[in-house]
């Protein structure tokens, strides 16, 4: 599940859409097209946002819902979590042993 992150995140436009999400969660296709054509000047069209989506989705970063007609995306941070709690765990102090150290 980790490369599917690593994956997701190595796309510059997927993460400009995390940043979007991130800044206003829960988001059609077309505000998000829209807001990465108005902020990011990125003219692309709804199918290669849907195709980023598609990408996000499938690693677990964001979450659809549908309400009527609309479909929404939101931001899901745990796949990060997991991450960092992998490699930035509790911190348990080691103090390496030089020989001035020793006793």
């Amino acid at each position: 599940m980790a490369d599917d992150v690593f994956k997701a995140l190595a796309d510059p436009t997927r993460r400009r859409i995390l940043d979007e999400l991130t800044e206003r969660n829960g988001q059609t296709l077309f505000e998000i097209c829209a807001r990465l054509t108005t902020r990011h000047g990125l003219g692309l069209s709804r199918q290669a946002v849907s195709q980023h989506l598609a990408v996000l989705e499938a690693a677990g970063l964001v979450v659809t819902r549908r309400q009527g007609r609309y479909k929404f995306h939101d931001l899901n941070t745990e796949p990060l979590e997991h991450i960092v709690s992998r490699w930035l765990g509790p911190k348990t102090p080691t103090t390496p042993k030089t020989p001035e150290s020793a006793p």
